[in-house]
């Protein structure tokens, strides 16, 4: 059984990390923007699915092979990289149609597919899964036993604490797209630079230095 104190130091870890933007937070907000609430709390919970997805991996052993070995830490920061890179393009492409998906056309979006686009995003962050592979464990009482449930404890903390302050985000993300209003030109000019954006993002994070 996890120590209360580890429980609420790992949390406070958490809440720190997850309000600082990164890819995750930034794709997220391009959502909320771009296709609205709804399509933002759902993509939330597939980005927090995902990331949950890489704790159990943690717990049964990859996670640690990920942290020490630059293959396969290269393998999951490129397959990551490639999707937010198409995501930008898709984006980009049909920017002009965001004037629909804002207003009229949100029902049609099939929330599956946000769901999908968060999961993919959330188990393929790189940075997300070393981190998970090097702190994680520090937060673990050996002693208790049952480390890999331990492990999948600590990561519902994180869960939690994403599922909130990442909604929170797409919350405050939303109130400033109100601003933007109905107009096509400026509905375009927004899609062209989330997808700038979110392209952008994927081409950094691939050529970002492996750092450990």
């Amino acid at each position: 059984m996890l120590v209360p104190d580890r429980l609420a130091a790992f949390a406070a870890v958490a809440v720190v990390l997850i309000l600082i933007p990164g890819p995750s937070v930034l794709f997220i907000v391009t959502r909320a923007v771009t296709l609205g609430r709804a399509a933002a709390l759902t993509t939330v919970l597939g980005n927090t699915t995902g990331q949950y997805l890489q704790v159990a991996t943690l717990a049964l052993g990859f996670g640690i092979l990920i942290e020490r070995s630059l293959v396969a830490f290269s393998i999951v920061k490129l397959l990551g990289a490639l999707y937010l890179v198409v995501l930008g393009v898709r984006t980009f492409r049909h920017r002009h149609q965001l004037g629909g998906q804002l207003t009229t056309e949100r029902a049609s979006i099939r929330p599956m597919r946000l769901f999908a686009d968060g999961l993919m995003v959330g188990s393929t962050n790189p940075k997300t899964a070393v981190f998970f592979a090097a702190v994680l464990p520090q937060f673990v009482v050996r002693s208790q036993g049952m480390v890999p449930l331990q492990m999948l404890a600590l990561g519902l903390v994180w869960v939690g604490v994403a599922l909130v302050l990442d909604s929170a985000w797409g919350m405050l993300a939303i109130r400033g797209a109100r601003l933007i209003g109905n107009s096509p030109r400026r509905t375009g000019a927004l899609g062209a630079v989330s997808g700038v954006v979110t392209a952008g993002l994927g081409v950094g994070l691939a050529l970002s230095g492996n750092r450990r």
